[in-house]
C-alpha cells in the first residue's frame, strides 16, 4: 500500500510551516509530530475531550478530527500563540488569576475554545441555551458559557473557575479592557 503525501502549508502562531504530509494526517499530529508544536495536547484522540482545540482561521476546531490537508493555507492559533510570559493574553491571564486549571493538561484547549467562543457570541451565533435564537445579541451568562464550553472536558473539575475566568474576560471586554 502506498501512502499519498500532499504539500500542506499552515501558518501556526504566526510562523509559516510547510511540508509533504501523509494525506491522512490530522492537524493535531501535523502540529505535534511534523512541526514540533507541543502546546497542542492529545487527549482522547476521538474528538470527545477538546484538549486539542485550536483556532483555525478564526474558528475553533478539534484538531484530532481535522485533516491537515483540508486546512492547507490556514492560519492556526494555539494557546501559545495567543500570548506568552510576560505578555499573556487576557484569557491566559484570567485563567491564571482565577486558578482555572489544576493539572493543566486541558488548559490550552480550554483557552482556545474560550477565545473563539467569545468571538462566536460576538457574531451572534446562538447555542442550545440561547433564550431566543433569532436574537443576535448573545449574552454570555454562566449558563451560556457552560453550554458553549461543554465540548472541553476537565478531568480535574476546574469548571467553576473556568467559567469565572471567561466571565472576567467578557466583562473586561464590555468595559473596553480587552483587545
Amino acid at each position: 500500500m502506498t501512502v499519498d503525501h500532499v504539500q500542506v502549508r499552515l501558518t501556526v502562531d504566526g510562523v509559516d510551516r510547510a511540508g509533504p504530509l501523509d494525506s491522512r494526517l490530522t492537524v493535531l499530529d501535523a502540529l505535534r509530530d511534523e512541526f514540533g508544536v507541543m502546546s497542542v495536547k492529545k487527549g482522547c484522540d476521538h474528538g470527545q475531550c477538546g484538549a486539542c482545540t485550536v483556532i483555525a482561521d478564526g474558528r475553533r476546531i478539534v484538531s484530532c478530527l481535522a485533516l491537515a490537508a483540508s486546512y492547507d493555507g490556514a492560519e492556526i492559533t494555539t494557546a501559545a500563540g495567543l500570548g506568552t510570559e510576560p505578555e499573556l493574553s487576557p484569557m491566559q491571564r484570567a485563567f491564571a488569576e482565577r486558578d482555572a486549571l489544576q493539572c493543566g493538561y486541558c488548559t490550552p484547549g480550554q483557552i482556545c475554545s474560550a477565545v473563539a467562543m467569545i468571538e462566536e457570541a460576538r457574531a451572534g451565533m446562538p447555542s442550545h441555551v440561547s433564550p431566543d435564537v433569532r436574537d443576535r445579541s448573545v449574552q454570555l451568562t454562566p449558563a451560556e458559557i457552560r453550554e458553549r464550553m461543554s465540548g472541553n472536558l476537565c478531568r480535574c473539575g476546574a469548571y467553576v473557575n473556568i467559567v469565572a475566568a471567561v466571565q472576567d474576560v467578557v466583562e473586561a471586554d464590555l468595559r473596553g479592557g480587552v483587545r
